[in-house]
């Protein structure tokens, strides 16, 4: 807030109540109710002025200078909120609560709620197919606790992560909105380039005092119920998180009522730049347009589709939940039974979010509207599930459950289609409630009273001109021009003077006007307070209706995965728990969905002699396709869907790892080349014999020399001590003699043709390595210039010509035997290193070189020495 005025007295009694709640939120944006619009002051106005495209203006003065105003309708609130909440902006809600007819000074304002970008649960606010999650994060050492909750659905998660890189991969997977950090966090790398920080203070992220906030919430004595009392890190985030949703809410959170332990063992792992390779529901541009989610998904609720981004990001390893989901999908493939539950689930609302706002007493009339529409389909739902066989499928009709009692009460309750919000009743429907509608009654029957009243008092008067009328200011009246004005009866009382007219009151029109007014107000108050009843009633049922919308939620999914099974013709890969990957006629989901071209299925073997494929090809020819199918292969079979190919066994994976594609971190100040070596030393220290991995062209971001040895280095460790299941793509040929040396290795190439100085590329994964690169042809392709083409052609011939003599070809580096206790050792790092020159004539072969070249030699040695020296 900009600076105002020293003495608060020297404001009106309004600014001074304003300025009295903006001190309590100096963070947020101060939504001052004041009539029908919010107002905005100082800095406020300023910054929403920017942020919302409204006219910036002032009223009175502070120091001597206008205060900065701005305002928006309070009814079209929601959209400004929406445009906040995107930009990362908090903003507190300024209410009036009290009377202005009864209030002497200004009327009593106070904040109801707070709505930041990690706690809305209105429905204008959110995107549906995304989960809206508030993050807390709490450092212990090298112990990273997380907690994540989805206001609007009340799921709460906790997990504890060791190491730096776990969290980044798990914040990677959350995607928090917001996310609320202790002041003291040591790691200032998980906040970099992240949107929605909240820095708190570290007493907020106290252990005891988190556990006595969970166990009151939950209503326990402790939380070994939930498997998580262990969890320190993630129980101090947790009690953190949820004195947040309980701050910005200002309200209970009745829905929140319990805590899940996401064990990170259950799961296969997946670091941060694993899922931007594989580009699960978010591409490289940051949409969701090529993704796997994008192919998959076809769900008929919101609810089906945020769970199918959370099984994308978080696929299990429990072998049995894997085979029951397959199970049911296969069921509702059988004779196309996911038609017929589409149809009943495409009638079915948001119900988790619907049930979030009823809990926070937020639900709008069309939410309980919509809640009745989708209760009432239960029954035919559940009629659907009797007559399949899948025993997860009757675990989920079982989970519906049956709520007769709640549609009965909605329909009896609403009309058929409801205003927006109760504010202006029209809510609640004819005969629900017997005062409501005597009271509705008087107040609609007005118009017919004055009808009446009107033709009367003509009668009475003989006054034809004569007019009964209301105004909100003066109430009911009878009108007389002022010429007529004389012939008023004795029981006419001066009401209302005019230009031309006289306006009268009768003491049979005031008590009419008292009772009438006061029946339309009465009458709201009626409906309101109805309504908050129904939402009594509703949240009496809260738990069991939760439960109902998480089982819609699944089988929504399971049915979407029928149907892309079906209409993609995926097969039902085999799961076991032995090791081991075997696909036979593999496609890539996305390339073959947005390709018009038929794809080239290929095949992949993996087992106990076969744990790494050396990858050779041509660019473009297909190497990063056939790998990255492959993992995504893996993760469909591991969330229990049908997958791309003609058969499929799948072993259960641990981990999987991508090293594919690379780009400067500028903002952490590394290079490409850094990157990724930081990318590869994850996956040599953290990958097991039950991982996939997938390298791609380690070593290109630096020398020839340094590149092959490091790209060999990095085969060889993978090959010979971890034992992965490793594809290795490389353009460093010299690779391809790894399976000469160690076993489990085998050399797979992607071929391709010329024709007519152009390449054809093949796509088909073939036995062996490569025969050659075809990089000119590709550059070709590419539009590099003729000319530049022509010298590149002549060089490689001069390339070739001295690789063929063994001149200074790179040679891959063989292992080194031991040293002999006699043998010098390694000079120290400070060591003067040799000469460029020195090393230069080491390579050089006397014996092979003709006259011409030994001169050539010569001079080049010569412009060594001059640009060293």
């Amino acid at each position: 807030m900009s600076k105002t005025s020293d003495a608060p007295s020297q404001h009106t009694p309004m600014m001074q109540q304003y300025l009295r709640i903006k001190a309590e939120h100096p963070q947020e944006l101060v939504f001052y109710r004041m009539g029908d619009f919010y107002e905005l002051f100082y800095d406020d106005a300023k910054r929403a002025a920017e942020l919302l495209d409204v006219t910036l203006t002032a009223r009175g003065k502070s120091n001597g200078e206008p205060i900065p105003m701005a305002g928006i309708p309070f009814h079209a609130a929601d959209g400004y909120l929406a445009k906040l909440v995107r930009a990362g902006v908090s903003v507190a809600i300024c209410e009036q609560i009290g009377d202005p007819a009864t209030s002497k000074g200004p009327v009593e304002r106070k904040v109801v709620r707070i709505v930041t970008p990690g706690t809305v649960s209105d429905e204008a606010l959110l995107d549906s197919g995304r989960d809206n999650l508030l993050v807390a994060l709490h450092q212990q050492g090298d112990t990273y606790g997380l907690a994540s909750l989805d206001i609007a659905s009340g799921r709460f998660y906790v997990l504890e992560v060791e190491g730096l890189d776990a969290a980044l991969g798990e914040l990677q997977r959350l995607r928090p909105a917001e996310l609320l950090v202790s002041d003291d966090l040591t790691t200032p790398e998980l906040l970099e380039n992240r949107k929605g920080v909240r820095r708190r203070g570290p007493w907020e992220f106290e252990l005891d005092s988190a556990r006595r906030l969970l166990t009151q919430q939950f209503g326990t004595q402790d939380l070994a119920g939930f498997g998580c009392d262990h969890l320190d890190a993630a129980i101090a985030a947790a009690g953190c998180l949820l004195n947040y949703a309980r701050e910005t809410q200002r309200a209970a959170l009745p829905h929140v009522r319990g805590l899940s332990h996401e064990n990170r063992e259950q799961a296969v792992i997946m670091d941060a730049a694993t899922r931007r390779n594989l580009e699960l529901d978010i591409n490289l541009g940051g949409t969701e347009e090529n993704t796997l989610y994008s192919v998959l998904n076809r769900c008929a609720t919101a609810m089906g589709s945020r769970l199918l981004r959370r099984w994308l990001n978080r696929p299990l390893r429990d072998l049995p939940i894997l085979q029951s989901r397959q199970d049911a999908v296969a069921e509702l493939q059988h004779q196309y039974t996911f038609e017929v539950i589409h149809r009943i689930l495409k009638r079915i609302g948001d119900m988790e979010r619907i049930l979030g706002r009823l809990a926070l007493r937020s639900a709008r009339p069309r939410d309980l509207a919509r809640l009745h529409a989708s209760l009432a389909c239960y029954p035919e739902l559940r009629s659907e599930l009797a007559k399949l066989g899948a025993p997860h499928l009757s675990e989920l009709a079982q989970q519906l459950g049956e709520f007769p009692k709640a549609v009965d009460l909605l329909g009896r309750a609403l009309i058929e289609n409801p205003p927006v919000v109760i504010r202006d009743g029209g809510v609640i429907a004819e005969g629900y409630d017997e005062e409501l509608d005597e009271l509705r009654n008087i107040s609609n029957n007005a118009g017919q009273y004055l009808v009446d009243l009107e033709t009367r008092e003509r009668e009475r008067t003989g006054i034809s001109t004569l007019k009964v009328g209301y105004n909100r200011v003066h109430g009911y009246f009878i009108e007389l021009s002022r010429a007529q004005a004389e012939q008023a009866p004795a029981d006419y009382i001066r009401r209302q003077t005019l230009k031309n007219a006289e306006r009268f009151i009768t003491p049979e029109l005031k008590e009419f006007e008292d009772k009438a007014l006061s029946a339309k107000s009465r009458a709201l108050a009626r409906e309101k307070l109805l309504y908050d009843q129904l939402i009594d009633i509703l949240n009496d049922d809260l738990i069991p209706l939760q439960q109902s919308a998480a089982a819609v939620a699944e089988l929504d999914l399971l049915t979407n995965l029928a149907e892309r099974a079906d209409s993609l013709g995926w097969s039902r890969p085999i799961l076991n728990a032995d090791p081991g990957i075997d696909i036979q006629g593999g496609r890539h989901p996305v390339v073959e969905h947005v390709n018009e071209a038929p794809f080239v299925p290929n095949d992949l073997c993996f087992g106990d002699q076969r744990h790494m494929l050396v990858v050779t090809g041509p660019n473009m020819g297909g190497k990063s396709t056939y790998m990255r199918q492959a993992a995504l292969i893996a993760v469909l079979a591991h969330i229990g869907s049908f997958v791309p190919a003609a058969e499929a066994r799948v072993g259960m994976l641990d981990r999987i790892f991508t090293r594919i594609g690379s780009s400067d971190d500028l903002a952490g100040g590394r290079s490409t080349f850094m990157v990724e070596m930081t990318e590869t030393a994850n996956i040599l220290h953290n990958a097991t014999p039950r991982s996939l991995v997938l390298m791609d062209e380690i070593g290109r971001g630096t020398s020839t020399f340094d590149g092959l040895a490091l790209a060999w280095a990095c085969a060889r460790h993978l090959a010979e001590n971890v034992k992965a299941y490793t594809l290795f793509a490389t353009h460093y040929f010299e690779l391809t003699r790894l399976p000469d040396e160690l076993p489990g290795i085998v050399n797979v190439h992607l071929d391709a043709t010329e024709h007519h100085d152009s390449i054809v590329f093949l796509h088909k994964v073939q036995e062996g390595p490569a025969s050659k690169s075809y990089g000119l042809q590709v550059a070709k392709l590419a539009g590099i210039p003729d000319g530049v083409l022509a010298q590149a052609k002549t060089q490689l011939a001069e390339l070739e010509g001295d690789a063929q003599r063994g001149s200074s070809t790179p040679q891959p580096p063989k292992p080194e035997p031991a040293p002999a206790a006699d043998t010098p050792v390694q000079g120290g790092l400070f060591d003067s290193a040799p000469h460029p020159v020195v090393e230069a004539l080491g390579e050089v072969q006397p014996d092979d070189l003709s006259p011409r070249e030994a001169l050539e030699q010569l001079y080049a040695l010569k412009a060594l020495m001059t640009g060293k020296s």
